[in-house]
């Protein structure tokens, strides 16, 4: 008797209608939801903000002297530091992915780039859109000289990275929904080859962009479908002119992983090393028990301007701006971990900033026939016919035109 009531309580304690004695249900839309009889409102201000993650302070110096060294050899990181141009995030976290991962980023991501072997010349080459810039040839990182500036991306092999970098895209937040789909075909293609190298998708973008449905939609089905994926956000207090403080009132984008049970950790995006063993632990947790995601989100400060049109002294002002270069400037960071071990001095500084002031050599225009290609895979008969007239006008009248500059002169409008 006593064991048919004890069989029949565990059984009411678990019955997903609630009744007996059971002290909380499993509803199909909240998991193992606690019954209270004390009505509480949440606040987000009484619950604990989401801590920081730091291995470097702001001068240069390890936080925790119980722990040991960075794990990373001081090569690896001397590197990282002529890499750098902004910020930590970008070429640490790139740092801590392998060849065969699969990266889409947004505008600020330059160090992505640049650490995943993309090259100063390959940069001004597709700025300036000169004949150095290889367009469709399959050998070498490229960019299409016909892009918007800053929309970079890397199509083949250098000699350590392959074709792994999605070309950046306009509208903002549109490649966070395509890192969580091609993060899911990953999935698939691992399930049907298990021999091959794991890989991950890397997803890039601002704090703004998270105020767009895209970053949800994505983070959602990243989610539920236990997609092999690191999204990183870049939170540095402003979207164009609008300051955090405008765009949400919660704990940051941290909080929104939280929300969708998703792994989630907040780093110093000014300390390189913590951006870097975040994103290290966030790349084996996304590839642990079959996939899934994880949300890094870096904090920095956006000390430039939004762009060259920019003037963001009319909505923050300049003492702000000092305050934060003075204060806590990433690269300084760095360079004082690096002067401490001995491994960097002024005269290394002076040399490392005449290479990079360098001007790329080659900057030649592209063959004038690329004006016609790249709308239809063949150039149509209408368009051949422009180019022959292009070509008499060209040779009617030479001194007009000034054809030095470009690749072939009139013969670039031959075929090829």
């Amino acid at each position: 008797m006593q064991d048919e009531r004890s069989q029949r309580e565990d059984g009411e304690a678990q019955s997903p209608s609630g009744r007996g004695r059971t002290d909380r249900v499993h509803f199909p839309g909240a998991v193992n939801s606690k019954f209270t009889s004390d009505m509480k409102f949440l606040k987000a201000s009484d619950l604990p903000a989401i801590p920081t993650y730091r291995v470097l302070d702001s001068d240069g110096e390890i936080v925790d002297k119980t722990r040991g060294p960075p794990d990373v050899p001081d090569e690896e990181v001397l590197t990282w530091y002529k890499n750098m141009l902004t910020e930590g995030i970008a070429v640490a976290s790139a740092a801590a992915l392998t060849p065969d991962d699969v990266v889409f980023v947004q505008y600020r991501e330059t160090g992505v780039f640049q650490q995943r072997g993309f090259t100063l010349k390959n940069f001004m080459s597709q700025l300036f859109a000169n004949a150095n810039d290889n367009g469709r040839e399959e050998t070498c990182l490229f960019t299409t000289r016909k892009a918007t500036p800053e929309h970079t991306k890397s199509r083949s092999t250098s000699s350590k990275y392959t074709v792994k970098q999605h070309a950046i895209s306009s509208p903002l937040a549109t490649q966070i929904p395509q890192a969580a789909g091609a993060a899911y075909a990953l999935k698939i293609q691992d399930l049907q080859n298990p021999n091959q190298s794991p890989r991950v998708v890397a997803c890039y973008f601002g704090e703004g962009a998270a105020s767009e449905g895209d970053f949800h939609a994505a983070l959602n089905i990243a989610a539920t479908r236990s997609c092999p994926v690191v999204f990183v956000c870049r939170n540095n207090g402003y979207a164009i002119s609008t300051p955090t403080l405008e765009q949400y009132r919660g704990d940051g984008i941290a909080s929104r992983g939280v929300g969708y049970g998703i792994d989630t950790i907040r780093v110093d995006g000014n300390d390189v090393f913590a951006v870097y063993e975040g994103m290290k632990e966030a790349r084996r947790r996304a590839l642990s028990d079959g996939g899934r995601p994880v949300l890094v989100e870096a904090m920095s400060y956006r000390v430039s301007h939004h762009s060259t049109s920019d003037d963001s002294f009319a909505y923050r002002a300049r003492v702000e701006v000092e305050d934060w270069k003075r204060r806590d400037n990433p690269i300084i960071r760095l360079r004082k971990w690096l002067e401490n071990k001995g491994l960097w001095n002024e005269d290394m500084e002076k040399e490392t900033r005449d290479q990079l002031r360098q001007a790329p050599s080659g900057r030649r225009n592209p063959p004038i026939r690329e004006a016609f290609t790249d709308v239809y895979e063949d150039i149509t008969e209408e368009a051949q016919e422009q180019m022959q007239e292009l070509k008499r006008i060209l040779q009617t009248y030479p001194d007009e035109y000034d054809l030095r500059p470009y690749k072939d002169g009139i013969n670039g409008l031959d075929k090829q």
